[in-house]
């Protein structure tokens, strides 16, 4: 093929692309987040007197610490870091005292006050990060903090110092930065059918080992199921006075379809609907039905139940519905319903539609 002819279906495609719609571009972001990493050290300086006199350059230090990765040590000057400060002040600095390179990190020094006023002696540099950034230290042994830290003759008398002794803290904090960048693949997961599941089971009676008698119906279902769900269960079929031997249970002083209702939901961790419990025409409003639920989960000890029936009376209290269920939350001890029927009974506004 001529090379003309070639080079002019080159720019035909180049064309093409060009006119492409808007959209159709691939696009990506990448986020690059720096924070610091935090750590503390409580330096405590016994026999503060004794230490006076080493000369100006000799110091106490402390353990050593690690935060961020690396390893750090507070240094205390009692007669100064350098020879011209004249003994007029202690020094304390912050020390890199594990191999590092260019480690970036903020610091804040306090003297602690021993009388316990909160009047400590606070040197930040978490406070002045704006203005120059974080400090960096170029290799072991760099150092950061205060030749003048605190001038000796006020140290000496004043609430810093008492019985001999100074404490020190120490806060490091190193910066670390990463970058967030989104998943170029990704496998959708389907949420959890567990209790789809597990319904299932129930509804076909396979493997059923009880019955409970609930009135005049019987409901059948699974002892280990129920005993991994309820402390009560697993007391009744397999406790120290339990049976597990048992295959019928009389339930007394709670409807059939409050039980079902429970049952279902140690089946599928859900609140059932009033529908699913008691068919297509149902006896009771939904509201009922929790109100007669959460005091049958107080009973079997279904605590995760028993804050669902709260959180769904508490969006369901009206005027006509209030006293009911302020009498359940007392009874029951749901202190959480108790304490917002008592401010809905508070508000006026709501208390118009009972004059």
């Amino acid at each position: 093929m001529p090379p003309i002819r070639k080079h002019s279906r080159g720019a035909k495609s180049g064309e093409s692309m060009g006119n492409s719609k808007p959209g159709s571009d691939q696009e990506s972001c990448s986020r690059s987040i720096s924070e610091t990493v935090n750590g503390s050290h409580r330096f405590t300086i016994k026999g503060y007197s004794l230490a006076k006199g080493m000369g100006a350059g000799k110091y106490l230090t402390s353990d050593t610490f690690a935060v961020g990765g690396y390893d750090w040590a507070i240094y205390f000057y009692p007669d100064g870091k350098n020879p011209e400060d004249s003994n007029a002040y202690v020094s304390v600095f912050i020390a890199l005292v594990s191999e590092g390179t260019d480690v970036r990190a903020l610091f804040e020094l306090t003297l602690v006050d021993l009388t316990d006023s909160g009047k400590d002696k606070v040197h930040s540099h978490f406070d002045r990060a704006l203005e120059g950034g974080p400090y960096t230290l170029k290799y072991r042994g760099s150092m950061w903090g205060y030749k003048k830290f605190f001038r000796r003759s006020l140290l000496e008398t004043s609430e810093f110092l008492k019985d001999d002794c100074l404490v020190l803290n120490c806060t490091v904090g190193v910066v670390r930065t990463r970058l967030e960048q989104p998943k170029q693949f990704t496998i959708t997961v389907p949420l959890s059918d567990m209790g789809r599941d597990l319904k299932d089971f129930l509804d076909s009676e396979a493997g059923c080992d009880i019955v409970f008698q609930v009135g005049d119906e019987q409901l059948k279902a699974h002892k280990l199921i129920l005993a991994a769900r309820s402390r009560v269960f697993r007391a009744q079929f397999y406790g120290l006075v339990g049976d597990c031997n048992v295959d019928k249970v009389v339930v007394e002083d709670v409807e059939p379809f409050i039980f079902k209702a429970m049952l279902l939901f140690i089946y599928t961790d859900k609140l059932p609907d009033i529908h699913e419990v008691m068919g297509s025409s149902p006896l009771c409003t939904f509201t009922v039905m929790v109100q007669h639920l959460l005091a049958a989960a107080d009973l079997y000890n279904l605590d995760r139940l028993k804050l669902l029936c709260e959180s769904k009376l508490c969006e369901e209290i009206t005027t006509e519905t209030v006293a009911t269920t302020l009498a359940l939350a007392e009874q029951h001890q749901c202190r959480q319903l108790k304490d917002v029927c008592l401010k809905f009974a508070a508000n006026p506004s709501n208390l118009g539609g009972c004059q």
